[in-house]
């Protein structure tokens, strides 16, 4: 069995989430702040030997005084990000220990995993180095300008969504952070296309949803309650 870290992603700035108390990653969702629905679901496989918790380095203090003894009931490390998306999972990467085989990089602020999703996933990454999850595209696609208005109608052959968790070899993904870092990317599948890498989708699921707003927490909620019941941890 490879060995398997990952990095959860939790250092953005949740300014399309429009809360003034909560980042969305710190949002009580069904009782729980969002972050530690995927940090539990991962320290429950055998296969995940590191948990590295990428935050915001302002949530220092509060993060410590809140959610510290979280953390460590789910063997999460925690360190503190940069500017851009691509700095804060470099400092994660950074952090991942000599006997890891494959980096899974996942947004915190996706709390609705399944293992049937993520067992394909780990799979398809060990088969072929490169592997993300990824929705395809059913719906009728518009391109609009700045005024909203229609432009074309994008033909939807081929076009996927693309989800986390991302898993990749660690060399891989480290070869192409040394090159590439100072490149604008918008997840680390784009990086690996970069460095001329094959990445394969895997198909996924809608209920895998990105919390952007307020209203996606009724939304995780509902989905929570759809997917198959892990362990838990009384908190």
């Amino acid at each position: 069995m490879a060995n398997f870290a990952v990095i959860l992603a939790a250092a953005g700035k949740s300014t399309r989430f429009g809360d003034l108390f909560y980042k969305k990653v710190y949002a009580p969702l069904a009782g729980r702040p969002v972050w530690v629905y995927s940090a539990e679901f991962f320290n429950n496989r055998p296969d995940v030997k590191q948990i590295i918790l990428v935050i915001d380095a302002e949530d220092r203090e509060m993060f410590s005084e809140k959610y510290a003894g979280v953390a460590a009931m789910l063997s999460v490390e925690v360190t503190f990000g940069g500017a851009r998306r691509s700095d804060s999972v470099m400092r994660g990467l950074e952090k991942v220990r000599k006997d890891i085989d494959f980096v899974a990089v996942h947004d915190a602020a996706r709390p609705c995993l399944a293992s049937k999703w993520v067992d394909a996933l780990f799979a398809k990454a060990e088969e072929t180095g490169a592997a993300i999850l990824a929705e395809q595209v059913t719906s009728t696609v518009k391109r609009a300008n700045d005024k909203l208005k229609i432009v074309e109608t994008v033909p939807r052959d081929g076009l996927w969504l693309a989800q986390t968790p991302q898993v990749f070899r660690k060399d891989w993904l480290s070869d192409g952070y040394a090159k590439f870092q100072h490149l604008e990317v918008t997840d680390d599948a784009q990086l690996m296309e970069k460095a001329g890498r094959q990445v394969s989708l895997v198909p996924s699921s809608p209920m895998n949803l990105k919390i952007t707003t307020k209203e996606d927490l009724k939304l995780a909620e509902q989905l929570l309650k759809a997917l198959p019941k892990a362990k838990g941890f009384p908190f």
